[in-house]
């Protein structure tokens, strides 16, 4: 029998006031405005069936040792679980008591554009006030989640699980199941780090280069390198060290400190599914669990065929299903830090609650190469088999950091307000620019169809075309030799391997388990350019704002290659609403259906889409901060 497991009370008690959702309805709407009482807030609530209600009201938190407000769906932090079926039909009525709008988008749920619940699209949003009925068939099966696309409410809270029970035999094989929901949490409100960031890109890196790391470099790279690794960073007023945007946050588990630890309790011999979701507004995370193998069986909530792998990378909004199995008497740490090194979220995966598991310590930090800038190195595309061992990636780096486990021992971040910085390493962001912008540009299908057709490793060979858009204040920085993003780990994990003996999961890996569906080859291409001026803290597709950029169209039932140029040094996770995105990994009878594409630094990617739903929908980045500028509209007709 497969059972699910979620946190116990115990461990909820930082949560000051919970209300239910029958308790929400039989309020009037002044009365629901700011839920705070005594009440504890129990387990996360998992809501079956075809039919529910969720109340959106805002709710009195403490992660920190200070009162905050958050927006909570009937209640609580994250939103109760939605369990759904495969084939049937569900209604969603969702009742607005905030004092603003606000909406619900289902995170790679395929259906009718009028019910994505992106605001400005094909769908209004929610008036405070109002109930608004969300209806529609289910058509798969998996791992997904949900949460607001209005303002920054992501960030304060809004955000829950979904799980699809198939309508078939459920492929993968499991004895108990775990949400493993991963989220980021600030008291500073959301706008505030977004004014701050755009008067100071670099407010939050807290590991700006200092003297001590001028002499370092000397010993190890020789007074002429180093000289001019740091006239050119100086040149282009950026900094290797910015490698995520905003750190200091307190990461959850499942709406849970690392100080609390969240605890799942399974059997000895059971194979246990975690179905990971990273639910976090800005944080890329990578997770391992020390002691543990992790058999990944699905991305994004689409089987694929079984990889083995120590560790991977989860960026925003992606989903992975992996099965561990314990021994008699063990506990191991669930163990996600963030990219730059400065935090993490933890908890105890265990046999036997009186065993505790200890809390490795971060890796050293990464710092950002020649080649994240897209000025060249090793090329990736052509490694589609076991990535970690088929890719020499020291090209990728000037230099490998050597471990130091004592430098790091964090066991919980606070908020930003209340962090002692002092206590570790802080790291990076990459506070590339923020004007929010747009998407297009096509390039004729030239050779590159015709040589490769269908699996063609990421247009590798094709000319990249900068758009005349991609010039001016708005960018401040263009990949002229992108390498592919296929069979890189990424940052902070192409040394795992040689390092730590860790094999680490990369989208070269991914293999659909069911073959392709469109065996079409596409009739055509468009390149898209993720840019920015992160000095400015502008953020843009092609360089056009998304106020300024005309809609992508597609024509219904095409299919087409989308090929993305990272010309930023920011990782970029992207999202298109509606569709599938075919990640082409070199087998094209089994391509992986993802609905977030992670795109590295200074890199390039593609994939392959069907325009099989009419409509207007939204492509963005899925980084909160950089949402407002890098999206375009997809209008499929």
């Amino acid at each position: 029998m497969k059972t699910i497991n979620m946190p116990s009370l115990s461990r909820r008690h930082f949560v000051l006031g919970a209300y239910s959702a029958a308790a929400l309805a039989s309020l009037p709407f002044s009365q629901t405005l700011l839920a705070d009482s005594a009440a504890l807030i129990s387990d996360v609530k998992i809501l079956s069936g075809n039919q529910f209600d969720l109340h959106i009201g805002y709710q009195t938190v403490n992660y920190t040792g200070k009162k905050s407000i958050a927006t909570t769906v009937n209640g609580s932090l994250p939103a109760p679980i939605l369990r759904w079926k495969e084939g049937e039909r569900v209604t969603i009525r969702v009742t607005n008591h905030l004092t603003e709008d606000t909406s619900i988008h289902w995170h790679g749920i395929i259906l009718p554009s009028t019910m994505d619940g992106s605001p400005g699209f094909d769908f209004t949003g929610i008036k405070p006030g109002e109930t608004f009925e969300y209806a529609f068939d289910v058509k798969q099966s998996g791992t997904y989640w949900y949460h607001s696309h209005s303002g920054f409410q992501e960030q304060t809270g809004l955000l829950g699980a979904i799980i699809i029970d198939p309508k078939e035999a459920d492929p993968v094989a499991y004895d108990r199941e775990m949400v493993v929901l991963l989220s980021d949490w600030t008291d500073v409100e959301p706008a505030k780090i977004y004014s701050n960031l755009k008067k100071m890109s670099h407010y939050y890196n807290y590991r700006e280069r200092t003297l001590s790391d001028f002499w370092s470099d000397l010993k190890t790279k020789g007074f002429a390198q180093t000289w001019n690794d740091r006239a050119m960073w100086n040149q282009m007023r950026m900094s290797d060290t910015d490698i995520a945007d905003v750190a200091g946050y307190t990461y959850l588990i499942n709406g849970i400190t690392p100080a609390q630890n969240w605890m799942g309790s399974c059997k000895a011999g059971e194979k246990v599914r975690l179905r990971f979701i990273n639910g976090a507004a800005m944080t890329i995370f990578d997770v391992r669990i020390p002691g543990l193998k992790m058999l990944v069986v699905a991305a994004d909530g689409q089987n694929i065929k079984p990889v083995s792998v120590d560790e991977f990378r989860i960026a925003n909004a992606e989903v992975y299903d992996v099965i561990v199995t314990l021994e008699a008497d063990s506990a191991h740490t669930i163990f996600a830090q963030n990219i730059d090194r400065t935090g993490f979220a933890c908890g105890t995966l265990t046999t036997n609650p009186n065993i505790k598991a200890k809390t490795p310590a971060l890796d050293p930090a990464p710092v950002l190469s020649h080649s994240d800038m897209g000025m060249g190195g090793m090329d990736h595309s052509q490694h589609t088999g076991n990535s970690q061992n088929a890719v020499d990636h020291s090209s990728h780096s000037t230099s490998i950091p050597k471990p130091d486990h004592n430098a790091h021992d964090m066991s919980a971040m606070s908020g930003m307000d209340h962090m002692d910085h002092t206590m570790h390493s802080m790291e990076g962001m990459d506070h590339s620019s923020h004007d929010m912008s747009a998407i297009q540009t096509e390039s004729p299908a030239t050779n590159h169809l015709a040589k490769a057709g269908f699996g063609s490793n990421f247009d590798s060979n094709g000319k990249i075309i900068h758009p005349k858009t991609e010039t001016g204040p708005q960018t401040d920085m263009r990949a002229e030799a992108p390498a592919s993003g296929l069979a890189d780990p990424g940052i902070g994990l192409r040394h795992n391997q040689h390092l730590y003996g860790r094999k680490v999961l990369t989208y070269a890996d991914l293999r659909g388990l069911e073959p392709t569906r469109d065996t079409r080859e596409p009739t055509r291409e468009i390149e898209l350019h993720l840019t920015g001026n992160m000095h400015r803290y502008m953020w843009s597709i092609n360089g056009q704002s998304f106020m300024d950029a005309p809609p992508l169209e597609l024509t219904f039932g095409e299919r087409v290659r989308i090929i993305l140029i990272n010309d930023t040094m920011m990782t970029h996770p992207i999202h298109l609403h509606g569709m599938w995105s075919e990640l082409e990994t070199g087998d094209p009878d089994f391509i992986p259906r993802k609905h977030t594409v992670l795109v590295q630094p200074g890199s390039k990617i593609s994939y392959l889409v069907t325009a099989d739903a009419k409509g207007r929908w939204a492509y963005h980045c899925h980084l909160l901060y950089h949402m407002l500028g890098m999206m375009r509209m997809v209008k499929v007709v």
